[in-house]
């Protein structure tokens, strides 16, 4: 079975990404959406975790064969990163979402050094915008970032633009084209409710999805 398979079935039998396109979801956006991304719960299932982190080494093994320390999003990245590191014998820190107040005010936690090749992990990309924020701010410390390895990209054409402009090479194990497939093959959703899923997933501002399709 093809890894990108193989994610997905896992993210859709722990429901880390669940469907319900009938009755979608509001993010804090106030965007309407029909799926739900939670790959934390990827921790607590011994299967996924374990497809999940050989996935992120081998991805980072492949793709990123310079790698010298992996560092996680906060907080979602940070367990994946460390585990993965562990199975890669790599060092490994995180970014905070903002620098701490009090201490040293780090915001990048762990030993990172001037021109070390550094390889961010993240649990999944929408519109980009965080996990570039993250290479930014290892840019400005002095990394050489090269690239991202994350578990799961919706595809959106917002993020791969901004992914582009900044610069940033994201490698996913599994994609939403891939997990809606197989949660239609597999009788999670409807087939015939594949074409609204990624209809949101060419415009999220587009809710034209929500009634088509509909009796």
């Amino acid at each position: 079975m093809k890894l990108n398979e193989q994610i997905a079935r896992d993210l859709l039998r722990i429901r880390a990404v669940f469907f319900r396109p009938g009755e979608p979801f509001t993010w804090a956006s106030g965007i309407k959406s029909p799926v739900y991304c939670d790959n934390r719960l990827t921790l607590s299932d011994l299967e996924a975790r374990n497809h999940v982190e050989q996935g992120l080494a081998e991805t980072v093994k492949q793709f990123y064969p310079g790698a010298e320390i992996l560092m996680g999003t906060s907080t979602a990245g940070i367990a994946h990163a460390a585990i993965t590191a562990h199975l890669l014998g790599l060092p490994m820190g995180y970014v905070r979402s903002g620098a701490k107040d009090h201490g040293r005010k780090n915001q990048i936690e762990g030993k990172l050094l001037p021109g070390q090749r550094a390889v961010v992990i993240e649990d999944l990309i929408s519109t980009g915008g965080s996990v570039i924020e993250v290479v930014e701010i290892l840019r400005e410390a002095g990394a050489q970032v090269l690239g991202v390895a994350s578990i799961f990209t919706y595809g959106m054409a917002r993020g791969l633009a901004r992914l582009e402009e900044a610069r940033v090479t994201n490698r996913s194990l599994t994609d939403f084209d891939t997990v809606a497939a197989i949660a239609a093959a597999e009788g999670y959703i409807r087939p015939e409710d594949v074409s609204r899923l990624l209809r949101f997933r060419d415009n999220p501002s587009d809710e034209s999805w929500i009634t088509e399709g509909r009796a």
